[in-house]
């Protein structure tokens, strides 16, 4: 890849769109990720419950 007078490569999209495109695949992932720490943390969550449940009703 070779870089123009600007000193970007020459292969990289140009113009309006591409800005566009690059915003909208930025929230996607922001929302991506937001998706993927909540479902985790109430996975967490859900495992710790379990434990203090199967503890408090395990036979001593």
């Amino acid at each position: 890849m070779t870089a123009d007078d600007t000193g970007r490569s020459a292969s990289a999209p140009s113009g309006p769109a591409s800005g566009w495109r690059s915003e909208k695949w930025a929230e996607r992932q922001v929302a991506l990720r937001v998706l993927v720490y909540v479902f985790v943390t109430h996975a967490i969550a859900g495992f710790i419950w379990l434990l203090f449940y199967l503890g408090d009703h395990a036979d001593r």
